[in-house]
Order: structure tokens, then C-alpha cells, then sequence
């Protein structure tokens, strides 16, 4: 299905990636607490326990994550719906996100993507 094109003055290759967001909040299984790697980038490890490194890492796996797999096993839905209106990501990974849980969108995005 082709999707509009929302692209506006300003927004990147980066605004128009084609994010990944899970059927559910409920698939979002990941770890809460701990050190975790991301493999794709840096492979830098981040410490969960840690409030930067936290927020750092939801929005790198957000951005980054190309299935659905990857995203549900890198991400908490507890810890998603507390950072969410800290995150930063794209926006339109945002929009998507809003589009697919409105409880979501209900909690604002930092404030810049609503």
C-alpha cells in the first residue's frame, strides 16, 4: 500500500525510512534493567539503569531497527511508555508510532513532533 507523501521542507532520508513499529505494545519484550548491545552502528553497549543511556538507546533502536524481531527484543513496553514523551526519534517514526497507539500519542513526544 503506497503511503502520502508527508515529506516536508526540512525532513531527511531519515524522515522518510521505513521505521519498524510492533502490532502491539504487548510485543515489546526486552529487558529493563542491565547492559544491553545494539548490533547495528557502534555496537556500543548501554546500561539500562542509567537515564541517558536509556533514552539513547530507545531512540537508536527506533531509528535503526529494520524487523520486527530486532525492535520487540530490544524494547520494553514499560520502559517505551515512561521515555516516550522524552524520545526524540524522526518524526515521521513518530507519526507512525501515534498512527498505531494512540495512548502513545496521548503522551505527547518531547514536546517538537505533535
Amino acid at each position: 500500500m503506497d503511503e502520502p507523501n508527508l515529506t516536508q521542507p526540512g525532513d531527511s532520508y531519515a524522515s522518510r525510512f521505513p521505521y519498524v513499529v510492533p502490532e502491539s505494545l504487548d510485543d515489546l519484550v526486552g529487558p529493563q534493567h542491565g547492559t544491553i548491545t545494539w548490533p547495528r552502528g557502534d555496537h556500543e553497549a548501554y546500561e539500562l539503569d542509567d537515564a541517558d543511556d536509556r533514552q539513547l538507546f530507545y531512540q537508536r533502536v527506533m531509528s535503526d531497527a529494520s524487523t520486527l524481531e530486532e525492535l520487540c527484543n530490544a524494547l520494553n513496553k514499560d520502559l517505551l511508555i515512561e521515555l516516550w514523551p522524552q524520545l526524540r526519534p524522526p518524526r515521521y517514526c513518530v507519526r507512525r508510532w501515534h498512527d498505531a497507539f494512540p495512548e502513545l500519542a496521548a503522551l505527547g513526544s518531547g514536546g517538537v513532533w505533535q
